[in-house]
C-alpha cells in the first residue's frame, strides 16, 4: 500500500485546498473513482469557483486484507485522518466473507471519524425514466438522513450452541439520546433550507422503547423549527407509499437498518442505483467526511467500462457542499444532469465511451459551464448543516 499526492491546487473561499483521499478499492471502484478525476479537474479550472485540492490516492482493496489481515485500524486509519473527504469507491470480494470488509473497514471509519449522519438523496433527473410509472423529475426528490453509527450495526451480536437444534442467536440494537438528537437535528436543519417538510420513519408500534425515544427526540427538536411540518410513517408503509407517492415527502429521518433498507428502494424509484450517491457526514467537520456511490464493488462488471459513475460525481458534490464549496457542488450536478440528458444510457455495455468517457465528457461540461441550473438544489442545505 503507498499513497501519492496529485498536483492540484487552487483558490478555495476557507483560503485551503479541499483534501480529499481517492480510495478505489475493488471492482469498479477504481473506474469510478478515476472517471471523476477529469472532473475535480474541471472545477480546479474554474476560475470563478476559487477552489483547490489536494489529492492522495489510497491503494487499498481486499487483496489487502487477504495477503496480510489488514484492516481499518491497522495504518488505513491514520493515512485517511488528514483529510477533509475520502472518495470511496467500494470493497468487496467473492473470496472474502461477507461482512468482514463492511464490519472491519466501513463500518470502523465511521465510527473513527464519527460520521454520524448518512445522507441519501433520492431524486429523479430529467432523462432517467424510473420503473414506477407515473414517477417525474417533479415528483421524486426526497432526502434521506439515516442515523449512521448505532441501531443495529452498532454490535457484532452472539450465538450459543452454533450448527445444532439449540443454536440461539442475539443481535442488538442499541439506541441513544445523544446520538439521535444529533440526526434529527441534522435533518431538521435540512428541511428547514428545503420544503419545510420532516418525516420520521421507524417501526414504534412493535419496536416500542426505540420508537418512543425517537419520537421524543423529534418531539423536542421541532420546537425549535416550528416552520417544518412534522409527521410519522412506518417502516413497512414507507416500502408502499416511496415508490408510488414520492412527492409526498422532503426529508426523511430514520434509523441505520431501517435507512439501509429503504434507500435501495429510493434507488429504484429513481432510476438504479448507478445515480445512488451517498454522504457519511462528519456533522462538525472535525474528521474527514466519506463519500461514495452505492452500488458496490459489481466484481462481474470490473474492467468493463460499463460502471456509471454518476453516483461518484454526485456523492463528491454533496462532500463539497458540506465543506461550503456550494458553487462546485451544483457544476458537477448541472454537468451530470445535462449530459443525462444528452446520453440517457446511464450503464451497461453501451455506455458511450465507457466509464471514463463519461468522465471526460462531464469534465468538460464542468470546464464550460454552460450547463443549466436545476431548481431545488440540495447543496445548500448541506452547506448550511449544524457545525
Amino acid at each position: 500500500m503507498d499513497n501519492r499526492e496529485s498536483h492540484i491546487t487552487e483558490g478555495h473561499n476557507a483560503n485551503r485546498a479541499v483534501n480529499i483521499a481517492m480510495l478505489g478499492g475493488d471492482g469498479i471502484g477504481p473506474e469510478v473513482v478515476q472517471a471523476t478525476r477529469p472532473v475535480i479537474d474541471g472545477l480546479a479550472n474554474r476560475s470563478d469557483l476559487g477552489i483547490t485540492f489536494n489529492l492522495t490516492d489510497i491503494n487499498y482493496s481486499g487483496s489487502d486484507y487477504e495477503q496480510h489481515g489488514t484492516l481499518f485500524e491497522h495504518n488505513l486509519a491514520a493515512r485517511l485522518q488528514s483529510n477533509d473527504l475520502v472518495l470511496f469507491g467500494a470493497l468487496g470480494t467473492p473470496s472474502i466473507a461477507p461482512g468482514i470488509l463492511e464490519r472491519g473497514v466501513i463500518l470502523a471509519m465511521r465510527t473513527a471519524f464519527d460520521q454520524a449522519v448518512n445522507v441519501r438523496p433520492v431524486r429523479l433527473y430529467p432523462g432517467v425514466s424510473s420503473p414506477v410509472q407515473g414517477v417525474t423529475p417533479e415528483s421524486c426528490d426526497i432526502v434521506f438522513v439515516r442515523e449512521n453509527l448505532e441501531g443495529s450495526y452498532a454490535a457484532g451480536g452472539s450465538s450459543v450452541h452454533d450448527n445444532t437444534e439449540r443454536e440461539v442467536a442475539i443481535q442488538e440494537s442499541i439506541s441513544t439520546a445523544s446520538t439521535i438528537r444529533r440526526t434529527v437535528h441534522y435533518a431538521f436543519s435540512l428541511a428547514q433550507n428545503r420544503r419545510k417538510k420532516l418525516t420520521l420513519c421507524h417501526k414504534s408500534n412493535i419496536l416500542r422503547a426505540a420508537g418512543a425515544l425517537w419520537q421524543r427526540i423529534v418531539d423536542e427538536e421541532s420546537q425549535h423549527f416550528p416552520d417544518v411540518e412534522v409527521d410519522y410513517v412506518n417502516a413497512d408503509a414507507m416500502c408502499l407509499h416511496l415508490p408510488l407517492s414520492p412527492d409526498r415527502f422532503d426529508v426523511v429521518v430514520t434509523d441505520n437498518l431501517f435507512g439501509d433498507i429503504l434507500t435501495d428502494l429510493g434507488a429504484m424509484v429513481q432510476g438504479g442505483i448507478g445515480l445512488a450517491a451517498s454522504a457519511n457526514i462528519n456533522v462538525e467537520r472535525t474528521a474527514p467526511t466519506m463519500i461514495e456511490g452505492v452500488h458496490g464493488s459489481a466484481p462481474d462488471i470490473a474492467g468493463r467500462g460499463w460502471a456509471s459513475p454518476y453516483a461518484t460525481m454526485l456523492s463528491l458534490a454533496m462532500g463539497l457542499a458540506h465543506y461550503g464549496h456550494v458553487q462546485a457542488a451544483q457544476a458537477i450536478e448541472n454537468a451530470v444532469a445535462a449530459e443525462i440528458r444528452s446520453q440517457p444510457i446511464i450503464s451497461g455495455s453501451d455506455l458511450p465511451g465507457g466509464t471514463q468517457g463519461v468522465g471526460e465528457r462531464v469534465a468538460e461540461r464542468v470546464t464550460r459551464a454552460d450547463s443549466s441550473q436545476l431548481p431545488g438544489s440540495l447543496f445548500d442545505g448541506l452547506a448550511l448543516s449544524p457545525s
